[in-house]
Order: structure tokens, then sequence, then C-alpha cells
């Protein structure tokens, strides 16, 4: 009995991913809920995607700052070593920020260093791992990885990892009401254009041979 409820655990957080990446919330039966912004924080107001969208990114950010500290004991080559520092102190910022906005607006605030979101369905309380992140089997496999294998499944993943990034993004903009706040739409901009040129970037990297 307790193995089929994990599987059915296992598979709702599954499908939750997916439609968050696929754009939850635009032909949602429910539409977002719209918040009129606190005084002195800015002029639009946010919405439930937006809030969404905050919380999920933090834990997603906080693995990747994992990932990126891991560069300076795994052997990872120099090109590596600095994206990764890059990774770590930029993400390391916006993690508090994020965490920061939340917290302005009342709402519950993820811990820095947890990898899982933690999302309500049905009165029960669900950990999952937003699109694109790396699952606990593939970070064990990253940790015990040294040198070029490190650097290998480091850029693999990361690259993975930015392009669920992306998704999230784009299931945001999609989203009822959503990245009207302004620190959410430059955010959220950011985000696009900042991981979508390291993509290409890391793809560039796969293929150096150093």
């Amino acid at each position: 009995m307790r193995s089929l409820m994990r599987a059915v655990i296992a598979w709702t957080c599954v499908g939750l991913s997916l439609t968050f990446a696929a754009g939850a919330g635009a032909q949602s039966q429910t539409p977002d809920r719209i918040y009129q912004t606190p005084p002195g924080l800015g002029q639009y107001p946010y919405s439930d995607a937006d809030i969404e969208f905050m919380s999920g990114m933090i834990p997603h950010h906080a693995q990747a700052v994992i990932m990126g500290r891991w560069a300076r004991t795994h052997g990872a080559r120099q090109d590596v070593a600095i994206l990764s520092e890059r990774i770590v102190v930029g993400q390391s910022d916006e993690i508090a920020m994020m965490q920061q906005w939340l917290r302005d607006r009342g709402q519950p605030v993820p811990d820095a260093k947890s990898t899982r979101h933690k999302m309500k369905m049905n009165g029960m309380e669900h950990d999952m791992l937003m699109p694109g992140m790396m699952t606990d089997e593939q970070m064990a496999a990253l940790d015990k990885a040294r040198g070029p294998e490190f650097d290998r499944l480091f850029l693999e993943g990361m690259i993975r990892h930015h392009q669920g990034a992306i998704d999230m993004v784009d299931a945001l903009f999609k989203a009822h009401g959503a990245a009207q706040d302004e620190v959410i739409y430059r955010f959220a901009s950011d985000v696009y254009a900042d991981q979508s040129t390291e993509i290409a970037r890391m793809e560039k990297m796969l293929g150096d041979k150093k």
C-alpha cells in the first residue's frame, strides 16, 4: 500500500511539474487572483501566478547554486569553474531578492537551501522538483564525478536546468494577470535572456576539448 501511495504521489508531482511548464493558469478553470501591491513597493498589481513563480524559482535556483559550488572541489576546468562561480553569485543574490519579494507581500518564504517546491493539492502538501531540475540520482552522479566527467555532467545538467527556468518564464507570461509587477517582469525577462545566452555558451563548451 505504501509503495502504491508513493507511486501515486510521484505521478501527481510529475503531472504538476509538466502542467507548470506548459503554462498552467492560462487556461485554468479558476482564474488567478490579482492583488494590489503594498504601498511603496510598486505601481502595478501581482497575481497568484507571480507568487507561484517566485516560490518555485527559489528551489530551482538553490539547486543551481549547489551544482555551481561543486566546481571548486570537483576538478572543473577553468571555463566551467568561471561559469559556475557566476551562477553561484548571481543566483544567490536572486534568491535573496525573491525571498524579500515574497516576505514583503506576506507570503510563505521558501528556505534558500531547499531544492523542493512545496505545493498544496487537495489539502495535502507535496514536495516537487521544478522543470529542468536534476533528480536525486543525477545529483549524486554529479557529486561523484571529477574532472572531465564532472564538466560534462555539469554542462548537460545545467543546460536542462536553464531550459526549465525558461519554460517557467514562458508559463508565467501566459498566465492571466501575471508579470504586471515591475520586479517580476524585469526579473523574469532577465532570466529568459541571461539563461538563453548561457545555454548557447554551455552548448559550445560541451564541444570544446580542453
